[in-house]
């Protein structure tokens, strides 16, 4: 039996880190004369800026794994298991959970005298509909469960079956969030003013442009202390740092680096840099002929300095990665460091009979990441290698990286589950067809990482997975990130979060 809280790997966890446009500019910060919170202080007022807009508070439909849409769910819905800021996964709904001997099926007692906002009751039967309800839609957070089943043994029972062993259910159920049983597939009235059984509800919401939470009267765990939470959109980065020096903005993150000396330097913010599960990853295309050599793909990863890169692009976001995924994700084990050194690079490449008249297709989406690509790009043009970097609409880089359709593939891919089942396991088997790569060698282990929950066999499986992944350069992995938040240092019990969802429901407005 797992207890309410899963222990997991020791030390912070990497913030998995996505900055892009859209955040939030918020109503100024006035105090009033709420309850007194157990600071004995007046509550007030709190405003936040976070990374995307929020489109949509149906965490089951097309926008349920969408950043706004998360940050969103977890405020006014409740889970069977949610990740602490560092990661480490604990009992939301769920007092304890235990696999059966082969991984096949999951068993979750709930806790019991759970209500939603609306005083009614939240059982089995909530849990299990939710579900069924996340499966008929089939949106993105549904992808984590394929085939599964869940069922009610009792009213505080409820067990999810997989048809293959998979010891990674409880962090995936992260991103499942539970909704009373009547809320049908094509409810959509009921997500304007939604019942949830989370610390908040909806007091106002117009999609895309602001969210206002108020304290959830019947919250298992007593009404929050802010007397107000209001999130709202500002897509211009020098809007949103304004609206926090100002303290217009209480809570922003996502910041990037050249921003940070500025606001340390303000004393009336606390400025943290914590660490994710996102990574940059550059795949090769082990398909396509100029990369299907082991020997050729390494040589281009040793021409790139990535080190110079990662200090001058990013100094307090960025760290050299020593492993497919971040250090805090279960599975992660260091590998040896790839060295520079681009005469060793030109050198190997020629061995192998690489074609330096040809160039590569580089393809990236969101503009953020163009100084990156660009100094990727010259460190090659060094050695005589040709890249030609494509820049894409997310739809287009999408639908050309399930098509195989590049040559070497950017993106900061983060593991939100905290499990390398969801990003090892998932991406690069030969079944995956991800990045043009298969090993029969390779899937024997991550297969076997998958089913056992024993967390130090799993541990050692991925670490030798890793290995070939490392081995072989199925990709480069330059980069752990890190995010950067900031708040005003007024507020009290704010926790920057691993996953870049912050709680505000732990955040105390007084001294």
């Amino acid at each position: 039996m797992i207890s309410t809280r899963e222990h997991g790997r020791s030390g912070l966890v990497r913030l998995a880190a996505t900055a892009t446009a859209g955040a939030a500019l918020l109503a100024a910060c006035s105090t009033t004369t709420g309850g007194d919170d157990d600071g004995g202080s007046a509550a007030r007022d709190v405003t936040v800026a976070g990374t995307y807009p929020i489109e949509s508070l149906d965490p089951h439909g097309a926008q349920g794994a969408s950043t706004g849409t998360q940050l969103a769910a977890q405020e006014i819905f409740t889970r069977l298991v949610k990740p602490d800021p560092d990661g480490t996964l604990e009992g939301d709904l769920a007092a304890s959970w235990k696999p059966n001997k082969d991984v096949t099926a999951w068993t979750f007692t709930l806790r019991t005298g759970v209500t939603f906002s609306d005083g009614s009751a939240l059982d089995a039967d909530d849990v299990v509909a939710s579900f069924r309800r996340l499966t008929a839609l089939n949106g993105p957070n549904a992808g984590n469960f394929p085939g599964a089943t869940m069922t009610s043994t009792s009213p505080t029972e409820v067990v999810l079956s997989s048809p293959a062993p998979d010891a990674s259910v409880p962090g995936k159920l992260g991103t499942f969030y539970v909704v009373p049983a009547e809320v049908g597939t094509d409810d959509t009235a009921f997500f304007n003013h939604p019942v949830g059984a989370g610390p908040f509800t909806v007091e106002e919401f117009t999609p895309s442009e602001s969210l206002v939470l108020v304290p959830n009267k019947k919250y298992r765990g007593g009404p929050p202390a802010p007397r107000r939470v209001t999130v709202r959109n500002i897509p211009e980065l020098a809007a949103r740092m304004t609206a926090l020096r100002t303290g217009e903005v209480d809570v922003v993150w996502g910041i990037p680096d050249d921003q940070l000396a500025a606001l340390k330097g303000q004393k009336s913010l606390t400025v943290r840099t914590v660490p994710s599960s996102a990574e940059f990853t550059m795949w090769f295309n082990s398909s396509v002929a100029a990369l299907e050599d082991a020997a050729v793909r390494r040589a281009i990863w040793q021409a790139i300095d990535f080190g110079t890169i990662i200090g001058e692009l990013y100094p307090e976001t960025g760290e050299a990665a020593d492993a497919p995924v971040t250090s805090v994700v279960l599975g992660h084990v260091p590998q040896p460091p790839v060295r520079h050194d681009p005469a060793a690079a030109k050198a190997a490449l020629s061995a192998a009979g690489f074609d330096f008249s040809k160039k590569l297709r580089l393809q990236f989406a969101n503009a953020e990441f163009r100084p990156f690509i660009q100094a990727v790009v010259s460190d090659l043009r060094e050695i005589g290698v040709l890249v030609e970097p494509l820049e894409k609409e997310q739809a287009a880089f999408t639908e050309d990286l399930i098509a195989l359709d590049w040559d070497i593939n950017f993106q900061q891919l983060a593991t939100p589950s905290y499990d390398a089942a969801s990003n090892l396991g998932r991406l690069y088997t030969c079944a995956a067809k991800r990045n043009g790569y298969c090993n029969k060698q390779l899937d024997t282990l991550l297969a076997a990482a998958g089913a056992t929950a024993d967390k130090n066999r799993r541990t050692d499986l991925y670490g030798r997975a890793s290995r070939i992944i490392w081995r072989d350069a199925v990709g480069m992995f330059p980069m752990s990130v890190s995010i950067a938040y900031a708040w005003n240092s007024e507020l009290k019990g704010f926790a920057p979060d691993a996953s870049g969802l912050p709680d505000f429901a732990t955040v105390r407005t007084g001294a």
